[in-house]
């Protein structure tokens, strides 16, 4: 898909960060949007700055992780535009704590958005994509947590690690079928949004990382960030532009997933010498 021009884009995730970013950047290029978050009062904000361009806008106030509500917005999207092209499988949360002091609960929240929520939309919308007839092409977000694992964040490898494996088999198979849809699996460095700031953080993380609290927890991910969510955006973009299978944002993601192929197993020596220093 190289022109998006009068095109239908559904974004999950929308209210704020990437999923905010696409949906501008996309409204430039003439696509009309389907825009999705839980945080209605954002989401709405973000319609706004976009309707400036003529392009068609409908907000919905979805939970990505119930099958249900993610059906019944599929279902009104076509009613509303009549056509899906893009499905964009943004919204997602982050969560840190060691595996034994992070409780069932918390991973199965973790799973249910962050997984659930991309088996959902893909399913959801990939049968109207089909009705189409047209160029179809459905974007995951991963992370490069999805690539590269770390303690303390096993639950959010697991969810991103699942992404990955989900929107490899998916795209195979819609290769195997030659037909008009294709698949897109990113992977995010640090990027500039709410993600780590509203990130659950257990007690656990601030004593292996030897930090004094949560939030000082949360400032050292923060300072890593390196990406803005504009930038992101138009990365993702123009890898849908190419059709790639895998899409690197930002040098962070391009050095780690580069540490991971060379040192596929003693990166995790790396990782924890790593660790150990920063807590020192």
């Amino acid at each position: 898909m190289k022109d998006f021009n009068s095109k239908v884009a559904a974004i999950t995730g929308a209210a704020s960060g990437i999923g905010r970013a696409l949906a501008i950047s996309l409204a430039q290029r003439g696509c009309n949007l389907a825009l999705s978050d839980r945080d209605l009062t954002g989401l709405k904000e973000t319609a706004k700055e976009v309707k400036a361009t003529g392009v068609k806008v409908t907000i919905a106030e979805v939970d990505v992780a119930d099958k249900d509500s993610m059906h019944q917005w599929a279902d009104q999207v076509m009613k509303d535009h009549k056509k899906v092209h893009l499905v964009f499988n943004n919204a997602g949360v982050a969560m840190g704590g060691t595996v034994e002091d992070t409780s069932y609960e918390d991973y199965e929240w973790i799973m249910g958005v962050n997984v659930n929520g991309v088996l959902y939309g893909t399913k959801a919308f990939l049968p109207h994509m089909r009705t189409t007839g047209e160029e179809g092409h459905i974007i995951n977000i991963s992370s490069v947590f999805g690539l590269f694992a770390q303690p303390t964040q096993s639950g959010y490898n697991m969810s991103k690690f699942a992404v990955r494996g989900f929107t490899e088999s998916l795209r195979q198979e819609l290769d195997l079928e030659g037909g008009l849809i294709s698949a897109t699996c990113v992977h995010p460095g640090g990027i500039q949004t709410n993600i780590a700031k509203n990130a659950k953080m257990a007690e656990s993380v601030e004593k292996l990382t030897g930090s004094a609290s949560a939030e000082n927890v949360r400032d050292k991910f923060e300072s890593l960030f390196m990406t803005s969510s504009e930038k992101a955006a138009e990365t993702i973009i123009r890898g849908v532009q190419k059709n790639k299978r895998r899409v690197l944002i930002g040098p962070d993601a391009k050095a780690l997933d580069l540490m991971q192929r060379c040192l596929p197993v003693n990166y995790q020596r790396v990782v924890c010498s790593a660790f150990k220093i920063a807590s020192a």
